[in-house]
């Protein structure tokens, strides 16, 4: 409850307020806390099936960044240097609206072999008032993904809704972790492992990235420890485990220079657990960017299950064959009555969407984006037809195709 209070607040609360509220309530918890943070027993079981990481590698390491203010942006290169200088690679997450995202840093760090994703829109907290904010901001995060070439995302604060990210166009979601009583939304997923988040209706879904290790910013910050113990710690138990030791650093709280600030630590703590990784562990663990534990953790497609798609005009005279053999199809529903309609109605433009099941279509419907002065853009059903019902075999076709219309509504 406190939390919760804290966090709508906060808007409101002076910084240097914050930081002393946070610092009493995680003194608050921490004798309560002692059997789950920063090791959470439970949550060192593998998945089902599990056959460990590529090439025996004991355990899998992932560094990334959360870049929250101007600030931190400004120190990117600096801590991409240190990284390369000692052989590490890692992801940096940007707040596209926050302040401005240079596009030649984004290109210099995929050029040098790092990777970049995108952290919120605004790190504002204001996500997941309700269903239909979270829609209007996945647009927008949506675009930044594609326009980013980036795969990843994080939401700030790690406040996170599993179900909802399906509406983003995202490999892998970063926002939660196996166990830290101390975030807003304290409700750790209980594993070291990635796992796989999937669209009940659509079968689609994404990997899910908790971090592993305590955040800079709980350690250093708040709780004001000196030095790297209970990091030493957290990984040596991850590495006994086999499992994935994610790390959050934040370039914002880096302190670069000799002299801290009271919201920085010194850069030199980051530097002597990379030291201390390579010197313990040697080539023992898969140094991975989220978006290769992504590739490596997700389900590969079965040829024979059913998955949906958005056909291309040389594959209408297949959809046309698969509407006139079927006892539910009829006349508007063909390529035909799509293409008369874009060709007489230029605010209009039709897809077909289709379920194919190895390789052949079994089930589809065309659908239609207009744009309108009055409404704005929005999905349709046909346009001018008596008949426009979905073209299915069983109810398992129709959650399918209903699922990837909701997904398409939030592109």
């Amino acid at each position: 409850m406190l939390d919760t209070l804290y966090y709508s607040l906060k808007p409101l609360i002076p910084r240097p307020l914050q930081i002393w509220m946070r610092r009493r309530v995680i003194r608050r918890k921490l004798p309560s806390v002692a059997g789950i943070w920063p090791i959470d027993e439970g949550s060192a079981k593998p998945p089902t099936g599990w056959k460990g990481w590529p090439g025996g590698k004991q355990f899998a390491l992932v560094l990334t960044h959360d870049v929250e203010t101007l600030q931190g942006h400004e120190r990117c290169r600096k801590l991409a240097a240190l990284e390369t200088e000692l052989g590490f690679r890692s992801s940096f997450n940007f707040v596209p609206e926050r302040y401005p995202v240079s596009p030649e840093l984004r290109e210099y760090l995929t050029r040098s072999g790092f990777e970049v994703g995108v952290h919120g829109l605004r790190h504002d907290g204001k996500y997941f008032k309700s269903r239909t904010k979270f829609r209007e901001r996945a647009r927008k995060i949506n675009h930044y993904l594609k326009e980013w070439g980036a795969t990843g995302y994080r939401s700030p604060s790690m406040l996170h809704n599993l179900e909802w990210f399906h509406d983003l166009n995202i490999s892998y979601d970063a926002s939660t972790f196996d166990t830290d009583p101390f975030e807003p939304q304290p409700d750790g997923t209980g594993k070291i492992f990635p796992f796989w988040v999937e669209n009940g209706m659509s079968g689609k879904g994404y990997v899910e990235l908790p971090y592993t290790m305590p955040q800079d910013f709980t350690l250093f910050v708040l709780m004001g420890h000196r030095g790297i113990d209970i990091w030493k710690k957290k990984l040596d138990w991850i590495a006994r485990h086999g499992g994935m030791a994610l790390l959050i650093v934040h370039p914002d709280y880096l302190a670069f220079e000799e002299k801290s600030g009271p919201e920085e630590y010194p850069a030199h703590y980051y530097r002597d657990f990379l030291q201390h990784v390579k010197a313990t562990f040697g080539d023992t663990f898969w140094l991975a960017l989220p978006k290769e534990i992504a590739d490596f953790s997700a389900p590969v497609p079965r040829p024979n299950i059913r998955q949906s798609s958005l056909i291309s005009p040389a594959e209408e005279a297949e959809w046309d064959q698969f509407v006139e053999s079927h006892p539910c199809g009829w006349i508007t529903h063909l390529s035909g009555w799509k293409n008369v309609l874009e060709r007489s109605f230029p605010h209009m433009k039709g897809f077909i969407l289709v379920l194919k099941k190895d390789g052949e279509i079994r089930a589809g419907l065309p659908i239609y984006e207009v744009n309108s002065w009055l409404l704005g853009k929005r999905l349709v059903s046909i346009p001018f037809a008596t008949r426009s019902h979905p073209i299915i075999n069983d109810s398992e076709d129709l959650k399918i195709l209903y699922a990837e219309i909701l997904h398409m509504s939030v592109e």
